[in-house]
């Protein structure tokens, strides 16, 4: 349905970009999909982690539709613009954990929807990129940021100003990439990644997720302090009630709805 799909199992929710015939480029109608899915699964209590995955054997993503934005008008162009950021910070602030699960393609967009991810799992067959200044573009999908959070300075500056694509060889070592799998294998072992994170405390995961979030770019001290109202958020929940019994019971802990 406009090129996203959303599947769960369990307590995981898997969205799927699925316009694999245009190597899951983002059109406007897809982005608008995609914000609503993300808005939906945000909501959605019974989800404790998401894999954010792509159909077809290509391409993860490869960015912004440009035949689309080739026969638009400057207008739409600035229309359009609102409707992408709406789905690009869909991605970036879903409160539960995010893998992303990465083959082929991700380029433009589609590296930048991975590094809205909190863990990136990528197969032999992947190959990142920020491209957009070889187009007359800047990365506008958090692109910019995310990288310099993820991969300092330098790197970003790498990536962003010459416009190259990176091999996993690459974006493994320089920390683009949290989890190196074999050809084929991204999506299975990106949902068991997200099955084992499940299995914690939803209460938990979301207020570390934000300690995490929040903590990037703020000094030591500022830091422990978003640490700590993370903490006073789980001390006295149902959560660590039953966490401590069920530690102590010698049982897997049955988290509370």
């Amino acid at each position: 349905m406009d090129g996203v799909t959303l599947r769960r199992d369990g307590f995981v929710a898997e969205i799927v970009l699925d316009r694999p015939e245009a190597l899951n480029a983002l059109s406007t109608a897809m982005a608008v999909r995609l914000g609503a899915v993300c808005a939906e699964v945000a909501a959605d209590r019974g989800v404790r982690a998401i894999v954010l995955s792509a159909a077809g054997e290509r391409a993860f993503c490869v960015g912004a539709d440009l035949k689309e934005r080739n026969a638009m008008s400057d207008e739409e162009i600035l229309g359009q613009r609102e409707v992408f950021r709406a789905a690009f910070g869909g991605v970036l602030n879903l409160p539960q954990p995010v893998v992303a699960a990465v083959h082929g393609f991700a380029l433009g967009g589609g590296c930048e929807f991975a590094l809205s991810c909190d863990l990136i799992v990528a197969d032999e067959s992947a190959v990142f990129g920020l491209p957009e200044v070889s187009v007359g573009l800047v990365p506008g999908g958090g692109g910019t940021q995310l990288a310099l959070r993820r991969l300092g300075p330098g790197m970003a500056a790498d990536l962003v100003l010459t416009g190259r694509r990176l091999s996993l060889d690459e974006a493994v070592s320089c920390g683009l990439v949290d989890r190196r799998v074999a050809l084929g294998r991204a999506r299975g072992e990106a949902l068991e990644l997200a099955a084992a994170i499940a299995g914690n405390s939803p209460v938990a995961l979301r207020a570390a997720k934000r300690a995490l979030r929040h903590g990037a770019g703020v000094n030591l001290a500022a830091g422990l302090d978003i640490e700590d109202a993370a903490w006073r958020t789980v001390a006295f929940s149902a959560d660590r009630r039953e966490g401590l019994a069920a530690f102590t019971e010698k049982r897997p802990p049955v988290w509370p709805a």
